[in-house]
């Protein structure tokens, strides 16, 4: 079942870069910028990390936190976060329940060709836990600066 509009965080759980666990509930009682990319250490998702990286700051000053998710495993986003100083926590989907649960977990084309992959897609949840707002089929470009406006106005 697709998580929609003033739905709470579901209870699943993401392992992080040092093998723990998290689960999503426990970040109610803050807002909570999630946001899915296809893979560590490519052209976009480099450099949607180091955006939300950079604006990692003004989040947390608004109380928020933001996490990047993706299904590379946790050694790898280690090494990720390492290569390019990365700020903003990345979680390791190890069992798929957190890309099925937000149903982006998609079939995509590229040359032709079809491949399942993630639809690399944010979604803004308040502290309460319910989801506000949803971008799908993400550009890069500009998209972390436009979630920090998305959170100022929820304020």
């Amino acid at each position: 079942m697709a998580i929609e509009m003033g739905d709470t965080l579901p209870d699943v759980t993401l392992t992080l870069p040092d093998g723990t666990s998290a689960g999503l509930r426990d970040y109610v009682g803050k807002p909570l910028v999630l946001y899915f990319y296809p893979k560590d250490d490519t052209t976009g998702c480099t450099r949607e990390a180091q955006d939300f990286g950079a604006l990692y700051p003004e989040f947390q000053a608004l109380g928020a936190e933001v996490l990047g998710v993706s299904r590379d495993t946790p050694s790898k986003h280690a090494k990720f976060i390492s290569k390019y100083d990365l700020k903003v926590p990345l979680a390791s989907d190890t069992d798929h329940s957190v890309t099925e649960a937000f149903s982006v977990w998609i079939e995509k084309q590229l040359y032709g060709k079809a491949y399942m992959g993630i639809d690399r897609s944010t979604w803004l949840f308040d502290a309460g836990g319910a989801l506000r707002q949803v971008w799908r089929k993400v550009k890069v470009p500009g998209h972390a600066a436009m979630v920090l406006d998305a959170m100022k106005a929820l304020r």
